[in-house]
């Protein structure tokens, strides 16, 4: 739903803080998105018919937007709703909520991709006219050589930083020098390919520049998809005029190094002097949406994977930070050591046997016996037979093989490791040899002693962070649709916040393996965890048990969310202090017929008393229906001392307000009052941490919140799975602040209560 309202100074348009009650547009205001609108038509007739359509080039919006009215006669505003079009943008709430996933503010948490805090932008269809600032260029000969910069494997997609995505194109870089307006084209590893490329060649000459350095990748389509094995068909034909030079930046040009222009503005650049260029030379586009989004879309179209480029840096030669590469599969070139023939057919290899380099040896990378056609297959055993050798040219086998040292009559045939293919796979295996691999081609570009075994990993769309999600789509709470993927993406979101209260903790997990609605256990000690990241301690920290478990990093709170834990119960002592809690919990539960104004009430009477005690406590929701208190302690009583007080605490309250309390658990006990649990203070218990989710129907979080938001409070379960990341968008203070920093002993406490 949109409003039609009044205009506003466009200065309203950075306001971020607090309305006061009572004032026109009351309550908190951030500014979640902002960019730049762009019309599709006549924008005042579409104002006048009811339907605005227009482009938006924001930070977490993009593609194509409707705004249709929808008013009645009767309506005193005026009522729109906006609508996402159909678009390569659009993307099924079930998959891909932006609000959920990216509910901050852009002016606190910037990701980075709108066009207009500076011309960053580079695409040329926008048709702006932007200054580019090129004050760090500088005048100097046409350099004779250029080594080009290099992409360095992800570990995982950058949450923040001002990054350009591209797709990782599937073919061969390709670098053009312009010296006088003649072209030659030379691969990464400094060959001049110019007589294979003399088409292309000419394709680049066409362009309106004397000198220059020009950086890209030549592909061959095939439905839209760079296509390796059409590349390698069409290097091989007589004419290359399926060849495609996909350009992404400019080094040098008409006089000028750029290597130390920021990127935007390089790219920038060469988006205008590409503008009038043939189909043969296109600009590398970037894509204007936060990474996750773009590589969810390009692991949808098969494409080999993401270039993320920072937008600020220099072209620096050589592998780099500010570019990184991540694979939707792995891929890299492995040395050519050998070849199985395949069975009942001459004259076709069956298998390649693989090999890469390190500390100058050649280290075993195993076999891949697919990818091919029976014509490859033939053409690979003609430029193979002739490099036959007696033995194995691997000098360094797998961890666990043994399997080239010794030949099966007849089965493999070694070769001199000069040929270098390209092999497309899902991954290592702790063998070091590749698992699931598919031949791509081979890469005349590269040379066999320059092949080594390549760092980084897959990046999957299901992934969080470091930690792969399994059956992302299983649906953990039937009641609202959250799934295993929705779960893991929560607790990522609030790991900052959550994991100071998890740290050196021992904890109780409450797993739900197929779901809330079926069996659900505890598990409290690290057998079998399958949980990699966890910690487990050392038995003797609490003798005659099984070894304690902490959750103290993130990997280790998603590698626990991905084994389906829902619920995170934590100790009152610290892993360093085991005996000595750091704090006492009341658990605030309604017993039958106890509405919730009763539940807040109580816990107005909880605090009072513990103020009166000379005890500062925190309040948090339960996730479910109640409240906790929390007290912090400097840890020297024991759990027994501590337990004692709390009992007293109960018992007084109970005794004192008997009509509202119960000290004694059990439903018969407390119908018509809230149960204060005490219990929870004892060695070993444990109560649902701060930012937990709740195995129940609706999933409920608890959340830390202040004394002066109890009488706002809705339930006990205000905050779910669904919301809860979006409320703490919002805060600009923790209400918990000085909950770390507050010294404080029972000693006085004890004896009022005596």
């Amino acid at each position: 739903m949109a409003i039609h309202v009044e205009d506003h100074p466009v200065d309203y348009a950075s306001f971020e803080g607090t309305i006061p009650p009572k004032q026109y547009g009351a309550g908190t205001v951030l500014v979640w998105d902002h960019g730049t609108w762009e019309p599709v038509g006549d924008p005042h007739e579409g104002m006048n018919a009811g339907k605005l359509v227009f482009r938006l080039h924001g930070e977490k919006l993009a593609g194509l937007w409707e705004l249709v009215r929808i008013a009645k006669p009767e309506d005193k505003q005026d009522p729109w709703m906006l609508f996402k079009k159909r678009d390569e943008w659009a993307q099924p709430l079930s998959e891909y909520d932006v609000i959920k996933a990216l509910p901050d503010s852009v002016v606190m948490k910037p990701l980075g991709f709108v066009e207009e805090r500076e011309p960053k932008s580079t695409r040329p269809s926008h048709g702006a006219d932007w200054e580019i600032d090129l004050s760090a260029s500088a005048p100097a000969p046409l350099p004779a050589k250029l080594e080009p910069q290099l992409a360095t494997a992800a570990a995982s997609l950058p949450t923040g930083g001002d990054w350009i995505t591209e797709a990782k194109l599937d073919g061969y870089r390709m670098l053009a020098r312009v010296d006088k307006g003649r072209v030659r084209l030379f691969t990464s590893g400094g060959h001049d390919w110019t007589k294979k490329l003399v088409g292309l060649a000419v394709e680049v000459e066409k362009l309106a520049v004397s000198s220059a350095w020009l950086d890209g990748e030549i592909v061959v389509l095939k439905d839209g998809i760079p296509d390796f094995a059409e590349l390698q068909d069409a290097m091989d034909a007589a004419s290359n005029r399926n060849i495609v030079y996909f350009l992404f930046d400019v080094v040098y040009l008409d006089g000028k190094d750029l290597r130390k222009v920021p990127l935007w503005a390089r790219r920038t650049l060469l988006a205008r002097l590409l503008e009038d260029a043939g189909e043969s030379i296109r600009f590398s586009q970037d894509f204007e949406a936060p990474p996750a989004q773009v590589f969810e879309a390009a692991s949808g179209l098969g494409l080999e994977g993401l270039m993320l480029k920072r937008r600020d840096a220099p072209y620096v030669s050589g592998r780099s930070q500010t570019w990184l590469k991540a694979k939707c599969r792995l891929r890299q070139e492995l040395v050519i050591c050998g070849f199985t023939n395949r069975g009942g057919t001459a004259g076709e290899i069956g298998s390649l046997l693989l090999g890469y380099y390190a500390d100058g040896k050649l280290h075993d990378a195993g076999s891949v016996g697919t990818g091919w056609d029976a014509r490859t297959a033939r053409d690979l055993w003609t430029r193979l037979t002739p490099l036959e050798v007696d033995s194995a040219p691997l000098e360094v086998a797998a961890a666990k093989s043994r399997r080239w040292s010794r030949r099966a009559a007849g089965s493999e045939r070694w070769v001199q490791p000069v040929l270098v293919a390209e092999v497309e796979f899902a991954d290592w295996t702790t063998d070091g040899l590749i698992r699931q691999a598919a031949f791509k081609g081979l890469r005349a570009d590269k040379s066999a002693c320059s092949v080594i075994r390549e760092a980084g990993k897959t990046l999957s769309a299901n992934r969080v962070a470091e930690v792969k999600v399994t059956h992302p789509e299983r649906i953990i709470d039937p009641s609202t649709g959250v799934t295993k993927l929705d779960l893991a993406r929560y607790y990522a979101s609030v790991a900052q916040w959550m994991l100071p209260h998890l740290k050196d903790r021992p904890l109780a997990m409450l797993r739900a393996p197929t779901g809330l609605t079926d069996e659900l256990f505890f598990q409290k000690h690290a057998e079998k965890t399958g949980m990699p990241g966890l910690t487990a301690h050392d038995q003797n920290l609490w003798p005659g048990h099984p070894a304690l478990l902490t959750v103290d990093t993130l990997d280790a709170l998603l590698s626990a969310a991905q084994m389906n834990v829902v619920e995170f119960h934590t100790w009152n002592s610290m892993v360093r202090r085991l005996d000595k809690p750091d704090r006492v919990i009341f658990d605030l539960d309604p017993g039958e017929g106890v509405k919730w104004g009763q539940i807040q009430e109580a816990a107005l009477l909880v605090h009072t008393l513990l103020v009166e005690l000379g005890l500062k406590a925190w309040l948090k929701t339960s996730g479910g229906k109640g409240l906790h208190i929390v007290v912090p302690l400097t840890p020297r009583l024991d759990y027994e001392s501590v337990k004692s007080f709390s009992r007293a605490f109960v018992r007084h309250l109970a005794k004192t307000i008997p009509e509202r309390f119960s000290a004694t658990s059990g439903a018969a006990n407390r119908v018509g009052k809230v149960y204060v649990d005490f219990l929870r203070n004892g060695m070993g218990q444990t109560t649902a941490a701060a930012f937990s989710a709740r195995a129940r129907l609706g999933m409920g979080v608890s959340m830390p919140v202040s004394w002066e938001q109890l009488s706002a409070l809705k339930s006990g379960a205000q905050w779910t799975v669904q919301t809860a990341r979006e409320y703490l968008s919002f805060q600009s203070q923790d209400p918990w602040t000085d909950y770390w920093s507050t010294k404080q002993t029972l000693a006085s406490a004890l004896k009022r209560l005596q």
